[in-house]
This record gives structure tokens, sequence and C-alpha cells, in this order.
């Protein structure tokens, strides 16, 4: 049986690729622009028809584009392993994989922090925010780098 979905991710590897390349695309903007979103929520009075309304922009983003996205890039992602035996490809594989469950970590982060915005017990500051925003931007970097330049092998 295993083998038989080797061979079928095999067989439509560019597909996959494809599929996977437009979900961590459509994950690492939500990634990008939800973080940035809490530093403008920050400045805002608690209760006030802006905050309200960025309650609304950070649900929907989270909801509708972020999970979606990172559900996808795992799914197509994990297929693209098991068909390239990346398992078995080396210590740049392990150092990818971890950047990716540091990441996924890290949404959930964002979910936690956003459920604190909806009952408007935010306890961190702007500038914890902005720093915050620059997690997803350093594991981008270790992952590319990972992929195309292969070191470990």
């Amino acid at each position: 049986m295993f083998d038989i979905l080797v061979e079928y991710f095999q067989e439509y590897y560019y597909w996959l690729l494809s599929l996977h390349i437009i979900s961590v695309i459509s994950w690492m903007a939500g990634m990008f622009y939800l973080p940035r979103l809490y530093v403008y929520h920050t400045r805002l009075e608690s209760g006030s028809d802006a905050s309200e309304m960025f309650k609304e922009m950070e649900r929907k983003l989270l909801r509708y584009i972020i999970n979606p996205a990172m559900c996808a890039t795992w799914l197509f992602g994990l297929a693209l392993s098991f068909g390239q035996d990346s398992w078995n490809a080396g210590g740049w594989f392990y150092i990818k994989f971890s950047a990716v469950i540091i990441l996924s970590g890290f949404h959930g982060y964002l979910s936690k922090w956003r459920k604190e915005f909806m009952r408007d017990e935010n306890t961190h500051s702007e500038k914890f925010y902005r720093m915050m925003n620059e997690v997803p931007t350093v594991l981008m970097m270790i992952i590319v780098f990972m992929v195309f330049l292969k070191p470990f092998q």
C-alpha cells in the first residue's frame, strides 16, 4: 500500500510541488501580515470601533487564509517528502522540517494572541509584536536555504 502511495506522489510530483508552493506563499503572506495587524491593534482603545474592526480582520485572516494554507502546506509537503524519500536526504531536511514545526508553533501563538485581543486581554506591547513580526522571516530564510542549498547531506 505504501509503495502505491509513493508511486502516486512521484507521478504527480510537479502538481504537488505547485500546490505546495501556492500554499506556502499563502501561509507566509498571512504569517507576515497578522503580527503587523497586532502592532497596529495595540495602538487602539479596547472596545473602540477600530479595535472591533481589527478583531474581525484578524479572525478572518486566520480562519480563512492562514489556517487552511498551513494545512495545505503540511498536506502537500508531506506528500512530497514521502514521494521523494526526503526522510533519508540528510541533515538539511531535518533542519528544514524543524523550522516548519517551529513556524507551526508560532502560528499557534498567533492564534492565542488573537484570542487575547478578542477578549480585550492583550498584555503585549507594540514593540513585542514588532519583534514577533520578524520570526516568520527568519524561519522562512532557514527553510528556503535548506531546500535550495541542501547543506549537511
